[in-house]
């Protein structure tokens, strides 16, 4: 299966008591927490290119599957990982963030995201 497509936020757990473990401010934190975003994801054989729309904020990351990227983070902050592929799953960890992106069918994307024992889960749906 592939990864391509636009996918729309649905659901999320744990969204403010991970960004405070990241060091989000409480505005932000509460700025962002309905607003569901639009993750773009554009595979090409081991390229990717992960557009994730949220509100007026805009985060583009391109990697290569196996290779060291400059990727850049929730917080904004850009730092060097190595994406890799298992199957239907895409792992990095980013600064002590365990990230792992999941296509579950052909409609659904999960992704979470644990720092310290806080456990943050994204359900998205293809639109």
């Amino acid at each position: 299966m592939s990864f391509s497509g636009k996918y729309q936020l649905e659901s999320q757990e744990n969204f403010e008591p991970f960004m405070k473990a990241i060091g989000l401010s409480d505005e932000l934190i509460q700025k962002g927490k309905d607003i569901k975003s639009i993750s773009e994801i554009e595979e090409n054989g081991n390229n990717f290119k992960v557009t994730v729309t949220t509100g007026s904020k805009v985060l583009v990351n391109t990697f290569t599957i196996g290779q060291e990227a400059e990727l850049e983070t929730v917080t904004g902050e850009k730092v060097k990982a190595v994406v890799q592929r298992d199957g239907n799953k895409l792992k990095v960890s980013l600064k002590g963030i365990e990230s792992v992106t999941e296509l579950v069918d052909s409609l659904t994307i999960v992704n979470t995201m644990t720092v310290g024992g806080i456990v943050y889960k994204r359900t998205s749906k293809r639109i």
